[in-house]
């Protein structure tokens, strides 16, 4: 049996979310700074840094737009506000991703992985940079 709620649905005493806990948008956020951060410290001070303003407007506009679409998806949203899960409670639960409910902490892996990848694969090139100058 299934039952349908504003923002989840429960499946045989499992939870399944539509969306993702705040707290995978924040290190979203944080990687995406980390990102940006090494990539002036270990670049900076050169004549190309107006290429460092274009990737930093990159990386800001990339992290912008999702968050102005889901600020103004809450506000239109239909239907009383749904309260904030726990991240404990929600990393256990499952995720819908379309096709089939995926394990919350798979799919949060599956998004902060690549990211983390490149912030700290910039961090590394920054730190040799700064080795080599």
């Amino acid at each position: 049996m299934t039952v349908t709620r504003h923002d989840q649905e429960i499946t045989q005493d499992r939870q399944i979310s539509r969306g993702l806990h705040r707290w995978v948008y924040f290190a979203m956020v944080g990687l995406a700074a980390c990102y940006a951060l090494s990539a002036w410290i270990g670049f900076a001070g050169g004549y190309d840094e107006y290429l460092l303003f274009v990737v930093t407007g990159f990386i800001v506009m990339s992290v912008a737009l999702p968050a102005i679409a889901g600020r103004v998806w809450r506000h239109h949203r239909i239907g009383r506000p749904r309260k904030v899960k726990a991240f404990p409670d929600w990393i256990a639960g499952e995720i819908d991703t379309g096709e089939h409910p995926v394990k919350a902490s798979t799919a949060t892996i599956e998004i902060l992985l690549p990211l983390a990848a490149v912030a700290f694969g910039m961090t590394a090139f920054a730190i040799l940079a700064l080795v080599e100058s």
